[in-house]
C-alpha cells in the first residue's frame, strides 16, 4: 500500500447515546476489511456506557455487547472515494457517515502485561483521556481494551473493498523503523478538517511479548486514539503496525513527547482467541491469522550505519546515558556521575544486560559551561564500537537522538527523530547544539547522531524547562557538540594525562551566555 492511500484506511468513531445529546465522545479508528465494514478502535470511549463501569477495569478476555447499555448509538466517518478526475475545487465535504454496531470489546493481555512492567507506579505516569473517563489514565487495564465495531460501509467500501488491510506482524519491528501515523485530531470534530491527519516519525522503543507496546515519535493529538500506525520504510509499502492508546504521556508530571501505540499483531491476536471462544459468525473468516503477516524484511534503524554505543551511567542519586568515545571510555554529563569517583554502567544488547564500573577520570567544575565527565570502564563490552565524529553541522539536517528517556532503564535506549534545529557558534567554533528531537529525564548524557551515516554529533546536556508555567519541552533541548572535546580526546589517548580536559573548567565569558538560560533552565 502506498503511504499515500494510509488516509483511506482510516476512520473516525463516534459514540452516543440515542436519548442524551450531552453523553457522547469519540475517537479514530482504523478499517480492517472493507468488504464487511469491520473496524477496530480504542475501547475507551465505551467506557461510559458499560452496564458495569469497573468492567473495563477487570480481567475478563473480552465484553460482549449485551454488557453495554442498550441506548449505545455507533457513527462512522470515512473517506469518501473521490474521482480521479475531480480538483480541489469540488464538493469539500470528503467524509461520510454511516451507523455501526458493536461486535466485542477485545482485551490484550500482552500489552498489558508489557504496560505494567515499562510504565511503573513509582514514575507517576500518566496517560491522556476525556474528563470523564480520567480514572481510567494509566490504567493498564482500561488501555489495553480495543473495540472490534461492523459498520455499514455499503458501496463506501469501493470497487477494492475485498481484503484486510495491510500489516505488521509486531515481533519483526525494530527501534528507528520510520513509521506514519494517521489519526482524527479532535476525534469528530470538523472531520473534514482533520479526518486522516498524518504524522510522520520513527518506532523509539518497544517493549513485552511480541513487542506489544511502542514508543513512537509519530506527534498526535487528543482524538487520535485508536488511529493506526503504519510502516513507512518505502513509500510504496506502508503497513499497519498498531493503534494509537494515547497521544500525550507524563512521567513525574514531565511530558515525555512520544506517543504510546499498542501492537495490531496482538490485537489481532486477541480477536482471533475470542472467536475461537465463539463470540460470533461476524469474524469468522474475516479476522486476519496472525501468522500470515508480512514481516520486515531487515531490522530497521539508521540504514545500517553503525552509530555510537549508548549505555546507562548510575550513580545511585541520579542516573542518565553515556556515549562510549574510545577504547574503554565513556562521555556523560557532570550532572549525571553528581560528583561520585565511580559509577554503574550498564550496556543493552538485544535480551542481555553487561554490567560495568567505571572510574570518573574527569567532571567539569559547576561554573564551567560544558556539562560533562569522562568514565573509564574497568571491564572490556566487546559492542562498544567508537564511533565516527562530524567535522561539520548543517543546520536542518535530520538527526536522531539516542539515550534512555522515554522507558529508561527497562527497555534498552529510545531513539527520537528530528532536525539540527540551531548550530551557535563562538569564534567559529560550534558551543551549543538545538534539536526538535524529543528528550526526555534520563537522555542527558546520550548522543546526537546524524540520520544515514551514524557519525556522532553531540552530547545531550538538557531539555527546556519553564518553572513558571511548570512545562517541560521535550522538543527544545541542548547539547554539547563534540568540536568541544574532540581534540582533547585525541590528545588524552596520547598522553593519558586528564588534566587535558581542564580548560573545559575555564570557557569564554561569551560561551557562559550562551549557556546560562539552559543552566538556569534544566530539567535533565
Amino acid at each position: 500500500m502506498d503511504v499515500r492511500e494510509v488516509e483511506k484506511w482510516s476512520c473516525v468513531v463516534q459514540v452516543l447515546d440515542a436519548f442524551s445529546a450531552g453523553k457522547h465522545a469519540s475517537c479514530s479508528g482504523v478499517i480492517v476489511h472493507r468488504q464487511t465494514g469491520t473496524v477496530i478502535c480504542s475501547g475507551v470511549p465505551f467506557s461510559r456506557f458499560a452496564a458495569d463501569k469497573r468492567s473495563l477495569s477487570s480481567d475478563h478476555g473480552f465484553l460482549p455487547p449485551r454488557r453495554f447499555s442498550d441506548t449505545l448509538k455507533i457513527r462512522v466517518s470515512l473517506p469518501t472515494e473521490r474521482d480521479a478526475s475531480s480538483t480541489c475545487g469540488g464538493d469539500p465535504s470528503r467524509h461520510r457517515e454511516v451507523a455501526a454496531e458493536l461486535l466485542v470489546l477485545v482485551s490484550c493481555p500482552e500489552f498489558r502485561r508489557a504496560f505494567r512492567a515499562a510504565f511503573q507506579e513509582t514514575d507517576k505516569w500518566r496517560f491522556h483521556a476525556d474528563e470523564e473517563d480520567e480514572e481510567l489514565t494509566g490504567d493498564a487495564l482500561s488501555l489495553s481494551w480495543f473495540a472490534v465495531l461492523k459498520a455499514n460501509l455499503g458501496a463506501a467500501g469501493g470497487p477494492d473493498a475485498a481484503g484486510v488491510v495491510p500489516w505488521r506482524n509486531g515481533s519483526s519491528l525494530r527501534k528507528g523503523l520510520p513509521v506514519v501515523a494517521c489519526g482524527s485530531p479532535f476525534g469528530s470534530l470538523c472531520v473534514d478538517l482533520f479526518g486522516g491527519s498524518l504524522s510522520a516519525g520513527i518506532v523509539s522503543n518497544l517493549c513485552g511479548e511480541g513487542n506489544a507496546v511502542i514508543l513512537t515519535d509519530a506527534r498526535c493529538l487528543p482524538g487520535a486514539e485508536g488511529g493506526g500506525l503504519f510502516a513507512a520504510e518505502a513509500p510504496d509499502d506502508a503497513r499497519l503496525l498498531g493503534l494509537i492508546v494515547s497521544p500525550f504521556g507524563w512521567k513525574a508530571n514531565e511530558w515525555i513527547g512520544l506517543t504510546l501505540v499498542c501492537s495490531v499483531d496482538v490485537i489481532f491476536g486477541s480477536v482471533a482467541r475470542c472467536c475461537r471462544g465463539g463470540v460470533g459468525p461476524p469474524l469468522r473468516g474475516v479476522w486476519p491469522d496472525p501468522g500470515d503477516a508480512a514481516p520486515l524484511a531487515q531490522p530497521c534503524g539508521t540504514r545500517g550505519a553503525t552509530g555510537p554505543v549508548v549505555c546507562i551511567v548510575d550513580s545511585g542519586q541520579f542516573w542518565g546515558s553515556g556515549v562510549v568515545v574510545g577504547p574503554w571510555l565513556v562521555v556523560t554529563c557532570r550532572h549525571v556521575v553528581n560528583g561520585r569517583s565511580t559509577v554503574g554502567l550498564k550496556f543493552h544488547h538485544g535480551d542481555r544486560v553487561h554490567d560495568v564500573t567505571g572510574d570518573v577520570l574527569f567532571a567539569t567544575k559547576a561554573s564551567s559551561s560544558y556539562d560533562l565527565a569522562l568514565v573509564k570502564l574497568r571491564d572490556c563490552v566487546a559492542e562498544a564500537v567508537v564511533p565516527c565524529m562530524t567535522q561539520s553541522y548543517i543546520p536542518g539536517e535530520s538527526v536522531l537522538v539516542v539515550g534512555y528517556g522515554g522507558l529508561g532503564r527497562r527497555c534498552g535506549p529510545s531513539m527520537t527523530r528530528g532536525v539540527l534545529s540551531k548550530t551557535i557558534s563562538f569564534n567559529d567554533q560550534p558551543v551549543m547544539l538545538q534539536t526538535t528531537c524529543a528528550v526526555q529525564a534520563g537522555t542527558s548524557g546520550g548522543a546526537v547522531v546524524r540520520t544515514g551515516t551514524g557519525e556522532l554529533l553531540g552530547i545531550v546536556s538538557s531539555n527546556t524547562r519553564d518553572f513558571a508555567a511548570k512545562v517541560t519541552y521535550p522538543h527544545l533541548n541542548f547539547s554539547i557538540p563534540v568540536a568541544v572535546f574532540q581534540s582533547l580526546l585525541q590528545r588524552f589517548h596520547q598522553t593519558k594525562d586528564v588534566d587535558a580536559f581542564r580548560v573545559l573548567d575555564s570557557t569564554e565569558k561569551e560561551v557562559s551566555r550562551v549557556w546560562r538560560l539552559h543552566s538556569a533552565q534544566s530539567k535533565l
